[in-house]
Formats: C-alpha cells, structure tokens, sequence
C-alpha cells in the first residue's frame, strides 16, 4: 500500500493548506503579489515578424471586423451565410448539438459543416476579409459529442492513476479523433481543484489537492497541441483550453457557478496550479469560470482576467468566456455586456440569438467610448495570434487536413486499448473481505445492477448530449458495457453467467457482482446538498441486502462522478470498487476482476484515491485539512496483496443535521433520476435534447436567469396531452407529508385556454391524483409560484411512499405555459398556495 507516501505533502504545501483560509482578500504589496503570481515561462519564442503581420492585419480591419472576431455563436443559432456575412473569429457546438441537429451524424457530416463554415469565413465578397474561422468543442473525455467515438474516464478517475504519461496519450488520441472532423480547438483541460464533492461537475477534476492537477494540466495540453518547439507547436494538433479561470473547484457548499471566498494566496496555492502546468506547457486559450470571487463574477473581474492572468502571469494568448458567462455580471444581459470585454475577455461565448444585439451593442460601445479601441484592437491581437501559432491561415481548408475523415480513427482499437489501460488503472478497491477478489472465471457469476449493461451510465455526462442522457447501448458502437466484459471473460474460461437486474436467479451463484451507482448529469444538474447516496430510496442496498441474507458473496462496482458515503451499502458487500465514470470500454472491468483460467492474478489494482472517501455525508475532508479525519484517506486503494481494513460494522446513521432538505426535481433541468415525458394519445417520448414534439404537446428550452434553466410547453389542444416527469423506481415522499409540505412549481402563463389544465402526481397505472390549477394562475405572462399541499394528492389516493412520477401537468385545451423549478418542499414559497382541506 501507498497511503504513507501518498499522504506525505511538503512543509510547505501543509503550512499553505492550513493557514491559508477562507478570509477575505487582504490588500497586497506588489512584492507580495509578484510572489502570490509567477511570470509563467511557456518555451514559445518571441516572434517579431508574426507580430508585425499581426499588426498590419489589424490595421486593414474595421471596427465590425475586429468585434465579429470576438463573437463566438453555436451551431444551433447561426447559418452558412451568417458566417459569410459576418465573419466570426470562432464558433462551437455545446454539449448536445450536432451538424444537422442530428444526434447521429457521421463524420462526413462534421467536416461537412466544417468546410462550409470555413470557407464562409474566408470568403470577402460580402464583408472584405478573409480571416479563418475556428470551430470549437467540448472534447472532455474523448471526442465524445461524436457517435463512436472512444470515450476514456472521466478526470476523477483518472486522477486515480496518478500517470501523467497516460495521461498524454489520452489527451493525444482524443486530438487525432476531433482533427478527423475538422474541428480546431477543444475546450480541455478543466484543472478544477473540487474541495466540496457535493459539487455537480466534480467527475471533472483530478483531485481534492493540486499536485495532480497541475502535472495533468501540462500533460493534457502536450497531447491535444503538441509539444512547445520555438515559435509554436511541432506538429500542430489542435488548441488547447485551461478551464475555467478560476477558483469554480472551491465555491461555497459545492454550489455550480456559486462564490469561492479563499484568500488570494489559496486562490494560487491551490486552485491556479492547473494554470501554471498548463500555461507552462503553452496552452493558448483560457476559459473564463461562471463562479464569481467574494461576490465578483469572474467574467468581470479586471484584477484576475487582465491584472494576474495576462499581466503578472504573461499570457499572452487568449481569454475566451463559457456560456453567456458574461450574461451573469452585475448589470449586463446575454446581448449587452461592455463590462467583460473593459474587464479583459477576448471572446464572448454567446450561444443563443442574443449574438447578434451582442454585436451590435459592442459597435456601439466603442463608438460611444464605453469600450476603450485600444481594448478591441488588444483582443483582436490575441485571437490573430493564436490563429498565426496554430496555423489556420497556413494548413488546408478542414476537407483536405491529413486526417480529415478518416473515420477508422475514431474508436480505433488503438485507442480503446489507450482507454482500457486508464479503466483498469483507475479503478479503487475500497474493501476485500476474505480477499473474495480477484475472482475466478470458471465461477457460476450472478450480475444484476441498473449499472450493468449501461455504457451511457457508466460514461456519464458530456457523452453524446450535455447531461449524458437519453443514450442507448446502441449509440456507442464500438463500445462494451461492464457486462460485456464479465460474460466475454467468464464464457471464454468455462464458467457461467446469469444477468437479472433486480437479481434474481435460476440456479445459485457463487458470487454476485452488483453494478450500481449515480445516473449521468453535468453541472449543476449535479449539485447535491447531501453525499449519502440515494438518500430516502435506497433501491440499491435493498438489492445488495437481499443477495447478502441469502449467503452470496457480493461485489460491489459503484458508479459514481464523486466519492459518496455509502457506508450501508459498503456493510452489505464482501469487496466494493469505485469504478468511477469508465467510459465506453466497460469490458476492462473484467480484466482486473477475474484470475486468469491459471488463477494467476491478470491485472491487479492500481488506483488510489485522488479525492478523500467521506465518513459522512455533509461534512467535506481535503487532504492537508486540520483535523483530517475521512473514512479513507487520500491515496488509499487496496491491491491483491493487501489486508481489508474497512469491518462490516460501519455506522449506517448520520450524527449530522436530520432536516429534511428540499426534493429538487427541476432546477436548471431535470434531476436525475427523472426523465421528462411528452404524452399524446398513443404517442410517447422522453425529451433528450433541447427540442422535442409530438402529436399534441412540444416543449422546448430557453434561458430564464441562466443556461437553458427553463422549459416552454405548449398544448395545440387537438386531442388530451400531457408533460409529466418519470422515474424507473419510486420516490417515497411520506416525510414530506408528514411535515406538511408542498409541491411547488415556477409557472408562467404565455397563453391560456378555456379548459382545465390538471396538476398532479402518479404512483402506478392506477395510482393517481390530480387538481385543476386553471383558476389559481395568473394569466399576464408572469412568473409566479404555484404549491399544493400533498395531502391533496393524498387525499385523491396517491400512494406517497411509491410516487413514480411527482408533477404532471395535463389538459384537452390548448395552452401555453413555461416552467422554471420544480420541488417539493416543507418550506413554504412566496405565491399560491392550494390546500384541500
């Protein structure tokens, strides 16, 4: 074991960890502030002659040429022509939208797009230059908004193998895979130091601590760019992107785009040393964070964009914003924000049809004098710059690149063997009772688990659609699941394999490998309040419970984007591994399970924990943290020749804070487990994107306060429909009644109709209730907040200790309407309520 050496930390990272704090920012010295921020070295040659040309492109531009380089609209909200007539400096695809808005289209279809685009781009007819545009993409663990594409683990389990040098090979098949769809520039590596697991994007960080993270950070950028020879890059792969500056690891409670209070000396020692490993291996492009700094939206913030990131730091590339990031300063809206370009982003990330006021709201600010030309012309510089070091105006157009469509490369086996090693590398063994593992695989095996034959599960989200769901085993061709892998290796060796999913079985096992854990999410879709896992539904544990009062040894994969407490659900098994996030090979499980048919060990386990296991589940432990004390430390994971520490006698009861926290079903989007369902007449679908329509009813996203956090339905009325949301288990909603609480909803009338429109839960094919809220609802098209007490529902029969769908809304009229949160709660909210008494 390795706990020792992996918990020693240098005297003094440990005086940093501990003192450093969560004080307000103290005023500084220069001299002090000069040791908080180095000047980082990048090995990138001054070029003189770039930079004139640089200089005298510039000087050939107008004021609409120089802002349309720093607008970056979506392929969803701009077409070939737009391109053409505007010229914008860059373009992406979010997670979620594909060429075409098709989810399968082929990589022909990606080039396709590509070339036009390009083309568009250097086309002068229409606005007299012709500058090349860039396309970029969110490639986070693999190309993986591209069907078949090999999607490798996710950062945290990554972090796990502590091998920079895998690390790089990573980072470099994913740059051959985006290169054969023409794309230029991917949005990787986020370098996130995550101090809070409730935090929904912690999947995207290596590690609670920095060391990790900053060898990553340059590992990362020298396999997606190439490494730094002279004036740029050696071979010119794809550009980079440091994400997000800086500080979103460490907001307060976990709380996606919330506020980190750290000191400035902690913002360095511990959230910037991603930027140090990945600015020092020349990453040229750095994504502005959503989070804000004592109250300060980063994408406004002058002192850490301009004064620290490109004055005391020296970067000299660009600043790029996330997601109408500028959207949320003080003052600004998506179509109008001079704050952040005086602030010093470059390029506005502006995915929405708000690019275009965008535009024309920065022309005129200039005009005006609001924005300095001296701050456009330095923005248009960078971007020029970056474009001159990665050869855009050089190489061919996207169709005619060396690897341009060469689709053998994506999913090659090459890669799948690179991204197999990070599986068998990644994975932690938490406990080995008995030494019950390695198992052999002459052995009658049970596999049962929701987890099991679920490759969209098992690579989480950002894997084809931004929240990962909505997939089939069949959109990842190529791709094995974690039973695959058990069946190939047990088949091959003479023993037998029986798969149930609740766990049932036809003729006694002698081991049951359980497959269990977090369904996808990504970003605040993710935030949790509470670590315990599937708190008040503990459908899991029943079923590790039933295997364990029937004497079959159970082994337990635990499927999750962060550690969790889980300390039941470990009591009930004989071995627990933390998989992680594994990606699209989820046969490499089995290589690491299973003795070979000599019962020789074939691979032995080698990840360690880069977050700490918690030991309960509110308060959050960081290596180096005063009073350390987690369940397992940092470092920790057992191997084959390693005594089991953790006993069957874990405590199953959290001392912490028994209040009853809200139940969030929509906040921004839907809440995993819940899936949002169109019904009409015979007529189902699930919405998995951002539009979706059937006979009688359509729906479709559109930003409120934040990105896409609202949903817009609307009823033609031509026959009964309905919207409702779905689990594949039930919820038990007892303790909420108990304490008389509500239903709330965030509604707004856009047009209303003569007709009921019927509010209300379901609990199996005849187990519902429902109350028609037409008259409570106000009809001016604004938000308000509707609650019904859940006696109502209880009253009509609804069984609350089994609610497989918590809100519905349904009617025969043709309505229009928009909601905004969903939730269940014991608090009461400003608005309507309903009783029934």
């Amino acid at each position: 074991m390795t706990i020792q050496k992996s918990l020693s930390l240098s005297a003094l990272m440990i005086a940093t960890l501990a003192m450093s704090g969560c004080s307000k920012p103290e005023q500084t010295t220069m001299n002090e502030t000069k040791e908080i921020w180095p000047k980082i070295s990048t090995g990138i040659k001054d070029d003189a002659q770039m930079e004139q040309q640089i200089a005298k492109l510039l000087a050939s531009m107008t004021l609409e040429q120089k802002i349309a380089q720093m607008i970056q609209p979506e392929i969803r909200d701009i077409t070939v022509e737009d391109m053409r007539k505007y010229g914008f400096g860059s373009y992406l695809n979010g997670g979620g939208a594909f060429p075409n808005n098709d989810k399968h289209a082929s990589a022909a279809d990606w080039i396709e797009l590509a070339e036009k685009m390009y083309q568009a781009s250097i086309d002068d007819s229409l606005d007299g230059i012709n500058i090349p545009t860039m396309w970029g993409t969110d490639a986070v663990h693999g190309h993986n908004n591209v069907i078949g594409a090999t999607l490798f683990p996710h950062n945290i389990g990554l972090g796990a193998t502590n091998n920079p040098e895998l690390i790089e090979k990573i980072a470099a098949a994913t740059a051959q895979e985006v290169m054969v769809t023409g794309i230029d520039w991917v949005f990787a590596p986020t370098v996130a130091v995550v101090r809070d697991d409730r935090w929904g994007r912690t999947y995207e960080g290596y590690s609670e601590d920095p060391e990790i993270v900053r060898a990553y950070s340059a590992a990362i950028v020298n396999g997606l760019q190439g490494a730094v020879e002279g004036d740029f890059l050696s071979d010119k792969r794809v550009i980079s992107t440091v994400k997000h500056f800086l500080g979103d690891g460490g907001t307060e409670g976990g709380d996606d785009q919330g506020d980190n209070i750290a000191s400035e000396q902690t913002l360095f020692d511990i959230h910037a040393q991603g930027y140090v490993g990945g600015l020092g291996a020349g990453a040229q492009t750095v994504m502005a964070s959503f989070n804000s700094w004592h109250g300060e939206k980063i994408h406004g913030s002058k002192y850490l964009l301009t004064d620290v990131l490109k004055g005391k730091m020296g970067f000299d590339g660009f600043v790029v914003g996330d997601w109408n990031g500028h959207g949320q300063i003080d003052g600004c809206t998506n179509a109008n924000c001079a704050q952040a370009a005086n602030a010093g982003l470059d390029v506005y990330m502006v995915p929405t049809d708000a690019w275009k006021p965008l535009y024309e709201n920065l022309i005129a600010q200039v005009n005006s004098g609001e924005i300095a030309q001296s701050r456009i012309d330095d923005a248009v510089t960078r971007i020029l710059r970056v474009k001159m070091r990665a050869g855009l105006f050089d190489k061919p157009s996207p169709a005619k690149r060396p690897l341009s469509g060469k689709t053998e490369i994506i999913g090659s086996a090459e890669h799948r063997e690179i991204a197999k090693q990070a599986v068998r590398e990644s994975l932690v063994l938490l406990k080995n009772k008995q030494q019950l593992l390695p198992l052999s695989p002459t052995a009658k095996v049970l596999v049962a688990g929701q987890g099991a034959d679920n490759i969209g599960m098992q690579s989480g989200g950002w894997t084809i659609t931004w929240q990962g769901t909505g997939n089939q085993n069949s959109d990842f061709p190529g791709g094995t699941s974690i039973l695959d892998g058990i069946e190939r290796t047990v088949e091959q060796a003479g023993g037998q394999v029986e798969y149930d999913l609740n766990g049932a079985f036809s003729s006694r096992p002698d081991v049951a490998i359980v497959v269990f854990g977090e369904q996808p999410y990504a970003e605040g879709n993710g935030d949790l309040d509470n670590l315990e896992y599937q708190r008040g539904n503990k459908t899991d544990l029943a079923l590790l419970q039933k295997l364990k009062e029937a004497g079959i040894p159970v082994v337990s994969l635990f499927i999750s984007g962060r550690p969790m407490w889980v300390n039941a659900e470990l009591n009930a098994s004989d071995a627990f591994v933390a998989t992680w996030l594994p990606g699209s090979e989820g046969d490499a499980l089995s290589d690491v399970l299973f003795t070979k048919p000599d019962g020789s060990v074939n691979h032995d386990f080698k990840g360690k924990l880069s977050f700490s296991w918690p030991n309960n589940p509110i308060d959050n432990e960081n290596r180096g943290d005063t009073d350390y004390n987690p369940l397992l430390p940092y470092g920790f994971g057992l191997t084959y020749g390693d005594k089991n520490v953790l006993a069957d006698d874990l405590a199953e009861q959290s001392h912490v804070s028994q209040k009853l926290e809200d139940l969030v079903l929509f906040e921004r989007a839907i809440k995993a487990p819940w899936v949002l369902q169109l019904n009409s007449g015979e007529q189902q679908q699930v919405m998995d994107s951002s539009r979706a329509a059937i006979a009688a009813v359509s729906i479709k996203t559109f930003d409120k306060d934040v990105q896409e956090d609202a949903r817009a339905i609307t009823f033609t009325g031509d026959e009964p429909a309905s919207v409702r949301l779905m689990a594949p288990f039930p919820s038990d909603l007892r303790s909420f009644v108990e304490k008389q609480g509500q239903l709330q909803m965030q509604i707004k009338v856009d047009k209303a109709a003569n007709s009921p429109l019927w509010l209300g839960m379901q609990c199996g094919e005849q187990c519902q209730g429902a109350i028609d809220i037409a008259d409570k609802l106000i009809n001016s098209e604004q938000w308000q907040t509707v609650s019904i007490d859940l006696s109502c529902f209880a009253q009509q029969g609804v069984q609350l200790g089994q609610v497989f769908s918590p809100w519905q809304l349904s009617t025969a009229g043709d309505w229009q309407v928009s909601i905004a949160k969903l939730n269940v709660s014991i608090e009461q909210a400003q608005g309507k309520l309903i009783t029934c008494q």
